[in-house]
Parts: C-alpha cells; sequence; structure tokens
C-alpha cells in the first residue's frame, strides 16, 4: 500500500555531501591549528598535532609494507595511539579493522582470520593472546606491540615496537583516496551465525558525523566526554570524527568506572557526555559525592541510549544537566543513521527519531509488502545519497545478497511508522543478544560452549535485565555422565569468551524445545527466563577481571 506522507513525497535520489576522513583531518589541521582537540587523562593533542603525527605513523606502517586496499587489525585500548593509528591507516588507503579488545580463542581467530589481516597492531596483553592462535592464522606477518614485547612465544610472526613505527617523517602521504573507498571493517555481533565484516567508507563514516552534528546539536565549543571503546562507531565516528569535523574538542576516557566519571568530568572541563547501555543508569544510582556536587550544571548535554524519559529526568534534576538526549535516532553497522531527530526539535514518546534526507525507509509483511502507518513489521531501508550506507560484508556477496532481498537491506528488526514520519523500534526479529552496549555472537558463545567435554547440546539466549539490555543465559544439555556443576563451566567460560559475555546465568536441562524441524526454540528460552532451577553467577559471588 503506498501511502502519503502528510501529502508530501517521499525523498528522492541525490548526489548528497561527499567527503573522505582524510580531507577531513587536513581541514581540521589547517583551519584550527594549535587549538586543543584530544584529551586523554590530560595528555593533549592538537588539531595540528592530529595530522603530523597520524602522518608519521602513515610513513612509518607504509615502510613496513601496508599499502592501499589492506586491511590491518589494531586490537587497542582507548588512548591517543587507537586515534592516530585509525587517521595513519586510512592516509595510506588501507582499511582499519578494529577489534574488541575483549576478544580471545575463537571469537579473535575468527575475526583475524576473516579480515586476512597481514599486519595486526595491538597492545602487548592483546598481542600475547595472538600467540595461543598464531598457528591458525597464515596470513599473518607482523605483529606491531603498543608496550614491552611479549612475553609469550607468537610462533613466525615477526615482533614489532609501535615506537619503531613512528617515523621522523610528517610529510603527509597524499595517497588517492575516494568518498567511496573502504576506511573500516566493522564486525557485527554475528547474531545468528559467524560475526560479519561491514565494508565501511569514507563518506559513509563522514555522513553519519554529520547527522550527529546535527541530531545532538554539537558546536565549537563542545567538549564531548566517552568512556566508549575506540573499536565501536559510537566513539570513533560519532564523537572522535564528529568533532574534528567541526573544530571541538574530543575527551576520550579509557575505561569507564562510576568513581573515576566525576573527577575527569571536572578535570577536563567536559560539558556534554556520551554514554550507552547502562553507564546512565549506574551513575544516576550512585551516591552523592564532592566531586559531583561540584560539578553541578557542568554538563549542558548528555547522549545516552537506552536513555528512558525518567532516567533523564533524574540526570535533568540530580546533575542540573541542561539536555538529554536519547531516542535522537535509529541505525545499525550497516546503516546509520536511517532515522533521526535535529536537537531541540519536538519527539513523540519512546520514538527513535523521523524519516530523514539519507535514506528511505518502509515497513513491511513476510512478503516484503509495505504496511500501512502505525502497523508493526520489518523495517527495510535503501540509500537515498552514494557511500552512507554499509558496502556489503567482507568477503561475503552471498551474505549480502541474503540481506538486501529486493534490493532493500533487510534490518531484521520490527517497528512501526506513524502519518509524521516517526519510527518506533519495538523488537528484534529473530533472538538477539546485546549486553553492557555489546552485541555477543551466539553462533560463536554456542561453538565455545560445545568444546567442553560436558555438554551435549547448547543454546545461548537473552533474558531480561532489570538494569538495562539483556542478561546472557546458557542452556545446556549434559552428556551422560558428566559430572559439571554451574560454577565450573561459569569460570571455564571466564577463560574464553569475552567478560561481558560471561554468562550470568547456567541451566541444564534434559532436553532443550525444538521445533517440529528440529530447531532449538530460543524464543521459548527467553519468554520462561530465569527458572527455578536456573543458577545466578552475581548471586553465586563469582567476580573476573573485566578485559
Amino acid at each position: 500500500m503506498n501511502l502519503p506522507l502528510n501529502d508530501q513525497a517521499l525523498p528522492g535520489w541525490s548526489l548528497g555531501e561527499s567527503d573522505t576522513i582524510n580531507d577531513v583531518v587536513r581541514r581540521a589541521a589547517r583551519d584550527f591549528g594549535d587549538q586543543p582537540f584530544l584529551d586523554v587523562l590530560g595528555e593533549i593533542h592538537s588539531f595540528a598535532d592530529i595530522q603530523r603525527e597520524s602522518c608519521r605513523l602513515a610513513n612509518g606502517l607504509a615502510r613496513l609494507g601496508v599499502v592501499k586496499g589492506q586491511t590491518v587489525v589494531t586490537i587497542l585500548d582507548n588512548n591517543a595511539d587507537a586515534v592516530l593509528l585509525w587517521f595513519a591507516l586510512n592516509k595510506l588507503g588501507a582499511i582499519s579493522v578494529p577489534v574488541n579488545t575483549a576478544f580471545k580463542g575463537e571469537f579473535l581467530r575468527h575475526q583475524l582470520a576473516d579480515a586476512k589481516a597481514v599486519v595486526v597492531i595491538a597492545e602487548t596483553a592483546y598481542a600475547e593472546r595472538i600467540g595461543l592462535i598464531a598457528e591458525q592464522l597464515p596470513d599473518l606477518r607482523h605483529i606491531v606491540h603498543r608496550g614491552a614485547a611479549p612475553e609469550d612465544s607468537l610462533g613466525d610472526k615477526l615482533l614489532v615496537p609501535l615506537e619503531d613505527v613512528r617515523s621522523e617523517d610528517t610529510s603527509d602521504p597524499q595517497v588517492p583516496v575516494a568518498a567511496g573507498d573502504l576506511a573500516m571493517l566493522i564486525y557485527t555481533g554475528g547474531t545468528t551465525g559467524p560475526s560479519k565484516g561491514c565494508m565501511i567508507s569514507h563518506n559513509y563514516a563522514c555522513n553519519e558525523a554529520r547527522q550527529i552534528i546535527v541530531c545532538h546539536g554539537r558546536s565549537r565549543d563542545s567538549i564531548t566526554w566517552t568512556p566508549l571503546p575506540l573499536f565501536h562507531l559510537n566513539a570513533t565516528v560519532t564523537t572522535v570524527l564528529c568533532n574534528l569535523m567541526i573544530g571541538a574538542r574530543v575527551v576520550i576516557y579509557p575505561r569507564f568506572s562510576v568513581s573515576g566519571f566525576w573527577p575527569d568530568i571536572e578535570r577536563s572541563g567536559a560539558n556534554e557526555a556520551n554514554l550507552l547501555a547502562s553507564i546512565a543508569p549506574l551513575l544516576a544510582d550512585a551516591p552523592d559525592n564532592e566531586t559531583m556536587e561540584r560539578c553541578y550544571g557542568q554538563l549542558n548535554k548528555v547522549y545516552s541510549a537506552p536513555f528512558p524519559p525518567e532516567l533523564q529526568q533524574r540526570w535533568r534534576d540530580r546533575f542540573g544537566v541542561r539536555h538529554t538526549v536519547g531516542g535522537a535516532g535509529f541505525g545499525l553497522t550497516e546503516c546509520a543513521i536511517v532515522t533521526m531527530l535535529p536537537f531541540g526539535e519536538p519527539d513523540k514518546p519512546n520514538c527513535a527519531g523521523r524519516r530523514c534526507d539519507s535514506f528511505d525507509i518502509r515497513v513491511v509483511d513476510d512478503n516484503d509488502v509495505e504496511l500501512p502507518y502505525g502497523t508493526p513489521g520489518e523495517l527495510i531501508v535503501r540509500p537515498l545519497k552514494p557511500h552512507v550506507m554499509f558496502e556489503g560484508y567482507w568477503n561475503r556477496p552471498a551474505d549480502t545478497l541474503r540481506v538486501m532481498r529486493n534490493m532493500w537491506f533487510h534490518t531484521d528488526d520490527i517497528g512501526k511508522i506513524d502519518e509524521d514520519g516517526f519510527f518506533f523500534f519495538l523488537d528484534r526479529k529473530k533472538d538477539y543478544l546485546r549486553r553492557g552496549g555489546e552485541n555477543i555472537s551466539s553462533y560463536e558463545m554456542e561453538k565455545t560452549f560445545a568444546e567442553h567435554p560436558a555438554i551435549a547440546e547448547v543454546a545461548v539466549h537473552a533474558v531480561f535485565s532489570e538494569l538495562s539490555e539483556d542478561e546472557v543465559k546458557v542452556t545446556a544439555v549434559l552428556r551422560p555422565d558428566a559430572q559439571i556443576i554451574e560454577e565450573e563451566l561459569c569460570r571455564w567460560a571466564i577463560e574464553r569468551v569475552p567478560y561481558y559475555a560471561v554468562p550470568r546465568f547456567i541451566e541444564f536441562r534434559r532436553e532443550l524445545p525444538r521445533s517440529p524441524v528440529g530447531r532449538i526454540l530460543k524464543y521459548n528460552l527467553r519468554d520462561e527466563g530465569v527458572t527455578a532451577s536456573t543458577w545466578d553467577r552475581i548471586k553465586a559471588g563469582v567476580m573476573f577481571e573485566k578485559r
């Protein structure tokens, strides 16, 4: 059914604005020079510093053999080098592949092997994890380590200190890079199979940054603080690149902690905070302290998702925040931001923005027939400008075609659009795992648990969390005569899965619910949630290091 949008024609194709990350860096150095840009615990880098230091690293990486079109994996904590190396790789026309620092074992092996990286740049501790899987990475030749040389053997891989890569040559490589060239591979959560690398072009990143300027009302006066990891677009594009475009400052915090939040807000003079997931409720529930009281009214804007209205009100009342932003937009790694709301425009309760000029969106039934306004269905998306959406999945053309049925990207998200163009997200079409701001691959989790000799069958799924997002539950069938308790399995998992994916709940059953064709019914398990026979890691007092 074709319905008009308040009698206004839906937007059509346009050329839009075309840009590259490299040109953004160059313009910022030219226009803002020695003004401060990047602040990491008081280590300040100006706009000119960013240009100069990224050129030094680019020239050093070129001597190492990095060339245009090559993928380079980075496994780095939140620090200035993580930003500089991203820009350095892009200056060479290379493709930056930032990998989650919590990854180990199969999670890490899959992404390094899939990206076919010849060079990996990693913190020392993360480089040592590569040693355990080095024999399974035939493409990998060089490991550039940030910090001391790894103590463990890394097989035949060549070790190079990052400081040896930092060239004295500060000239700009001037490698020709177009707006449609790839800047990054960002891996999906892999909730329905192995995680896939989303090919992100320079213009995709720049377009999303421009959208955030509008959604968040960023300006030259913004000093945006974030603890979000630099292996996600939320930190790299919507914080760093966005502020670089307009000459605003960015404060990167190495790792979120409740106790460290207000002291660094005070130290840095931040007037905006870009948060996510459980961070906002944790800070709202934290006890008063003197630093918090001194910072009352300092934060002009706070962004978070999810950020329900009652939690936003608590931030305004308790911390004196003038503007809280929660539902400013909706997007996925494959396409962002597909719905958005300019800062200051009136919204509707629980909406996730409205139609914008970068994407055509529709809500359809299972046969891709468009549904009337207000009717729930699957959100499908296509671009209205060149290179504002992902370029497909890295080396997976069949998977790309599968999600592009009828030449529309199928999000697997259920929502509805009203007569005014506002979008309301309702649910995930398939079973979905998200914890602590991270997507979790149920496929890779199940593959990991299936390797335990006591496990016959396993389903990894989400259950409701009283804090935010999901809790992870493992429901398993043990092999005959297996001798294992839930806590033992949990401690085994701590050594093999990312910290945020360690299950809170474990339940052993005689069998798993299945469909008539034998598929495990995860939605049944999710609906059943925490049963009487479910073991709880938190109640059991099991603790572990979160890194």
